[in-house]
């Protein structure tokens, strides 16, 4: 095999398998990028058995064809740091080298191609849902924010749910103490269905997603075993999880006793210097909100201080004391795409719902932390 190379096009689809590659995996193989060179084309192949990619190389000019796999962790970096801006490489019998201009060479030995798990393919599989990369984009970040990335148990607190229904797909996720929701309309009818996704996985699509053009179409498709998310020459493929998601629809409840809108903005720079007190103590932040007035932002700590800020805001119904986790309440400020928050509230002790005034695209729901009774030390 042999390959003449653009190292700058060639590089961005080299980092895209680059980091789906089993980096920690005890096999050998599964650290490198197969490289398929056929007459007209070169494609790039990469997986850690949770995830798959397979993306066309730009940049690379086909002079011989062939295959190998490259190790990430001394060919990568030679890649990126090559002296010229065309180079070229050359695959022989488990031997590599590549050549930048006359007299820079860099030989190193190749993984076995036989070695390199088959990855999952799209065509057999079924329609999902297509939508724009923006509006995916969207859906990744206001959707799967309230999960946990580590290996939970149940293991949908570390997933996000994708639904297709009444013409919606709608993405969730929960840890248990919240939920997030985020949704988009679309143009084309598809069968009613939901599959739970690992939110590590996700994280790397919306990395993905982010490297092309946000009006191009995403085709999502899926089988028994994966999810195909396939956009501008690369195919993206992530296992499905086993595993059943709650029942979400039933803890969203519309009563409300309180209801507020707010600039988003002026709400999260508000929190952000509330947190710095209260960071290392109870990270809990107190909200006091008087109808027809302004809310104000309280947080204490013992030893360290107290912060108390006036933010404007339209208030209705009952006046209200609450407290929230105040990482847990920026992570909604920040995940929401809009510049006014809605939030309303049912007591001190019932759920929040956070959302966009006069939208139901995106839907944040917190439990309020207890506060302790009058007289005790906040």
């Amino acid at each position: 095999m042999k390959l003449l190379v653009k190292k700058a096009p060639f590089i961005k689809s080299w980092l895209l398998a680059e980091r789906s590659t089993g980096s920690r995996s005890a096999l050998t193989v599964l650290t490198g990028v197969k490289c398929i060179a056929e007459q007209n084309s070169v494609t790039l192949q990469a997986t850690d058995l949770k995830t798959s990619i397979r993306c066309i190389a730009e940049g690379v000019e086909v002079q011989d064809p062939g295959e190998a796999v490259f190790p990430v962790k001394v060919v990568g970096e030679l890649f990126k740091k090559a002296p010229t801006e065309t180079f070229t490489i050359e695959v022989d019998g488990g031997k590599a080298k590549i050549n930048c201009g006359e007299k820079n060479h860099y030989k190193f030995t190749t993984y076995p191609v036989s070695e390199f798990p088959k990855l999952p393919r799209s065509e057999e599989s079924r329609p999902f849902f297509k939508i724009t990369v923006s509006e995916l984009k969207r859906l990744l970040e206001e959707g799967t924010f309230a999960g946990s990335p580590g290996e939970e148990f149940p293991q949908y607190l570390s997933s996000g749910l994708f639904q297709v229904k009444d013409g919606f797909v709608k993405v969730v996720s929960t840890d248990g103490r919240r939920l997030s929701l985020s949704q988009s309309a679309l143009d084309e009818s598809f069968e009613e269905k939901q599959v739970l996704l690992p939110l590590n996985a996700l994280k790397e699509l919306g990395r993905i997603v982010s490297s092309v053009e946000e009006d191009l179409d995403v085709e999502v498709k899926e089988d028994d075993s994966q999810v195909y998310f396939l956009v501008d020459n690369i195919e993206f493929a992530i296992r499905r999880i086993e595993s059943r998601f709650p029942p979400y629809e039933k803890i969203l409840s519309p009563e409300k006793s309180t209801w507020m809108e707010v600039d988003r903005n002026s709400m999260i720079e508000a929190l952000e210097r509330a947190e710095i007190v209260v960071r290392d103590f109870s990270k809990m932040v107190i909200l006091n909100l008087s109808p027809g007035g302004n809310m104000t932002v309280k947080a204490s700590a013992p030893e360290i201080g107290e912060a108390i800020e006036e933010v404007p805001a339209e208030i209705d119904g009952d006046p209200l004391k609450v407290a929230f986790n105040v990482r847990f309440l920026l992570d909604g400020m920040r995940a929401l795409h809009g510049k006014v928050a809605h939030m309303t509230f049912n007591g001190p002790n019932g759920q929040m719902l956070l959302s966009k005034p006069g939208e139901e695209s995106f839907l944040y729901v917190l439990m309020p932390i207890t506060l302790p009774s009058e007289g005790e030390n906040l």
